[in-house]
């Protein structure tokens, strides 16, 4: 019984929660809000009436038996506040608020009614759940679909096919994220698994994913602990940058907003290529992976993934705005080289302001955000309790996501969206 009254409460708060949204006009994050809470849905388009095995009500728990809608599970203290809750959301959205009796749970009235167009529909759940108490927001209408095209890329240093981006809507001068999968993962996979290509949609950039070959690493990793790999003008640093010179060439991108990301041999990747042009990238986000330039072979890579670094890296003077994002129980990749690209990162001459949270799915996590004489935020960190090797807040149709997580996508292109290269580096 306890259980069960921990986790109405629970759904309560996300629905006074959802009533303020759409107070604000965030129609569509309160929406999402409301079926996470009474569904335990994300990214899906299926209809609350046609699951099979009903309403998910076991708080993320997959192995846990699926309960139905009408189980009677809202102690008698909390359903007026409930039902209110619930009418309030339902007048917000120009819909009928619920009738009868609440005394059984929900079994007097439909909970679908509560996303019904005028058709009789149920919309589709955004792929993109947005963090509590973060300013991040998603769109009020459905967002359309650009074009995602295969493309390849040669220079002197090598070759590598990618796909690229292209928003249904794009700004003058977009701006331009670059994104490098894991190892064993594709661009496909990668840009399902992190949904950037929503959120490229939503906000206008474009979006390059190169591919590694199983050619040039068995696994599919990109090479990143190989030194002719890391450096300025040799190998897949210049391969990368090279074929994101390439793109912002033909769709007039903005040069001063350019960017970087990546997961685990991606993450430590893209820290490489950051920091070896740091005229090219405003910033660089490092998703469980290592610091640039902290392996120099397989066994040097291999321990440090293991251990964390054995050391502090020294000799490195650019800057590049950074935020790291990393699982408190990540077993492949240790979270102390999550500690170690802050410290690359200069973190220690920044001023910290440290902010914690839970997020929709249940994940804590720490928010810590460095600041420079000046002010301006210039290095983020997110570590997340009980995540493991895997993207936060990531969708589950990609692999090494877990949706319980925090939103990392949009956290990194919130801090991106911040930076530009027109600004002086710390």
């Amino acid at each position: 019984m306890a259980d069960h009254t921990n986790r109405t409460q629970t759904r309560l708060a996300d629905l006074v929660e959802a009533t303020k949204l759409t107070g604000t006009g965030r129609l569509q994050e309160a929406t999402d809000l409301i079926q996470r809470s009474l569904f335990g849905q994300q990214n899906t388009t299926t209809s609350p009436q046609t699951m099979d095995g009903a309403y998910r009500l076991d708080d993320g728990n997959e192995a846990a038996t699926p309960h139905h809608p009408k189980s009677g599970f809202i102690p008698e203290g909390l359903q007026e506040q409930l039902r209110d809750a619930l009418g309030q959301v339902a007048r917000k959205f120009g819909l009928s608020s619920p009738s009868g009796s609440v005394t059984s749970g929900l079994e007097a009235f439909d909970p679908t009614a509560l996303f019904r167009d005028g058709a009789g529909t149920v919309p589709p759940v955004s792929p993109i759940p947005p963090a509590p108490s973060e300013p991040w927001s998603a769109p009020d209408a459905p967002v359309r679909e650009g074009a995602f095209t295969e493309r390849s890329f040669s220079n002197a240093a090598g070759a590598r096919d990618y796909k690229l981006y292209i928003p249904s809507r794009t700004v003058a001068q977009p701006p331009l994220v670059v994104m490098l999968h894991g190892c064993t993962q594709s661009p496909d996979d990668f840009a399902a698994g992190t949904a950037m290509n929503h959120l490229a949609e939503v906000e206008g950039f474009l979006v390059a994913y190169p591919a590694q070959s199983s050619k040039d690493h068995g696994q599919r990793c990109w090479n990143w602990y190989q030194p002719g790999d890391q450096g300025r003008g040799s190998g897949e640093a210049e391969i990368i940058a090279g074929l994101t010179r390439a793109v912002m060439s033909e769709y007039d991108v903005d040069p001063r907003r350019v960017y970087i990301a990546g997961l685990s041999a991606g993450g430590a990747a893209a820290a490489n290529i950051a920091l070896a042009y740091p005229d090219l990238y405003a910033a660089v986000g490092v998703h469980s992976g290592l610091a640039a330039g902290c392996a120099g072979d397989i066994s040097s890579a291999l321990t440090t993934m293991r251990l964390g670094p054995s050391g502090v890296l020294q000799g490195e003077t650019a800057r590049v705005p950074t935020i790291m994002v990393h699982g408190e129980s990540d077993s492949t990749v240790h979270p102390r080289n999550g500690e170690q690209v802050l410290v690359q990162a200069g973190v220690d001459m920044l001023t910290p302001s440290v902010s914690d949270g839970v997020s929709p799915g249940g994940l804590a996590y720490i928010r810590t955000r460095y600041a420079d004489e000046s002010d301006r935020v210039v290095v983020e960190s997110w570590v997340v309790r009980g995540l493991n090797h895997a993207w936060s807040g990531g969708d589950p149709s990609g692999s090494y996501t877990d949706r319980r997580g925090p939103d990392a996508s949009r956290a990194m292109v919130d801090f991106f969206m911040a930076h530009r290269l027109d600004r002086p580096r710390h």
